[in-house]
């Protein structure tokens, strides 16, 4: 199993790299921070800095999307990066959550994302794409690489996962709800006639190591109002009952009144009253590291290839080092 960590880029941005190279000398093999351009600091510049200072480690965004870079952008940014330091990123994709809504636009459909995902792919591995009409290239590009995950929660994004995307990025760690999904997601790579082993399949939430449960809760309960954030589109598209989204995602969001983008992925989130210790529990790692692999045993053996760590709490520095004396090498391939 490989270990990422998942960042907000806040000022200053030296801390983010510094937090990467920590990570990467405890065995951690990607870095991946979120991407609102309103909300953080530019994340592809601050690649460049956390590739300069790194070895090995890939980085990608978790997530970026179709709608706030113009596709050939995107794709030459990766491309870029590539070239510079090596074919060491990942771009991880979504509709666009925080990114859209906050500049007050609607996230990208389904069909948009699937396309986007095809072009940057293609784009930056030097292939032709066509971009609103357009054929284009990019020319400069050289034995590029640029594997696409795909972020998604919903049945139908779930099964465009499995057509398209070369990875699958899961937001929660519950080992029911991540059976449920990664089955989805594998069906539909095989019903497109892909390999459904090809698919990566990467879980990401927060963990925090230490033995004091409640003082853990509140620091990764905003992680709950999140996913309940892409819980309630579910439930407003597909109906509470409907059978398409499973009822443990659905059942604690009907305590849920707003949600507040301003303490998007922080500790102390006021939008994360409505998320009960249970689904902290179910959707996090918490408690002593002999915790955290034990969950992390049980998802491997449910075809998880990689667990991201959310570190927006805290404890950052104690939990990367945590996992790297501990976790890692009891996971670790």
């Amino acid at each position: 199993m490989d270990f990422g960590l998942v960042l907000q880029t806040d000022p200053p941005a030296s801390r983010v790299i510094s937090l990467m190279k920590r990570a990467e000398r405890n065995g951690f093999t990607h870095g991946w921070t979120f991407d609102s351009a309103v909300l953080w600091q530019e994340p592809f510049v601050i690649y460049s800095q956390i590739l300069a200072n790194t070895t090995t480690l890939k980085v990608g965004p978790m997530v970026t999307n179709p709608g706030t870079r113009t596709w050939e952008v995107t794709a030459s940014t990766f491309a870029t990066l590539n070239d510079m330091f090596g074919n060491r990123t990942v771009c991880g994709i979504g509709r666009g959550d925080s990114a859209m809504r906050v500049a007050g636009r609607r996230p990208n459909t389904l069909a948009r994302l699937g396309e986007a995902i095809e072009v940057i792919r293609d784009l930056a591995e030097g292939r032709e794409a066509e971009v609103d009409g357009q054929r284009m290239r990019l020319p400069w590009v050289r034995d590029g690489r640029l594997p696409v995950w795909m972020a998604a929660y919903g049945p139908k994004a779930l099964a465009l996962t499995g057509r398209k995307a070369d990875g699958f990025i899961l937001q929660l760690a519950d080992p029911f709800l991540t059976e449920w999904m990664v089955k989805a997601v594998r069906n539909a790579a095989a019903e497109a006639g892909r390999d459904p082993d090809s698919v990566t399949i990467c879980v990401a939430a927060p963990a925090y190591v230490g033995d004091d449960l409640a003082h853990a809760r509140e620091q990764c309960r905003w992680f709950g109002g999140m996913v309940g954030n892409h819980v309630a589109d579910l439930v407003s598209r597909y109906g509470e009952h409907s059978g398409m989204v499973p009822e443990a995602l659905t059942e604690y969001i009907k305590g849920r009144e707003g949600y507040d983008y301003t303490h998007h992925g922080r500790a102390g989130n006021p939008s994360t009253d409505f998320v009960p210790d249970e689904i902290v529990d179910r959707f996090c790692l918490l408690g002593p590291p002999e915790a955290h692999i034990e969950k992390l045993r049980a998802l491997r053996d449910l075809g998880v290839d990689q667990f991201a760590v959310y570190d927006m709490h805290d404890a950052q520095e104690t939990t990367i080092d945590a996992y790297g004396a501990e976790i890692i090498p009891a996971l670790g391939d």
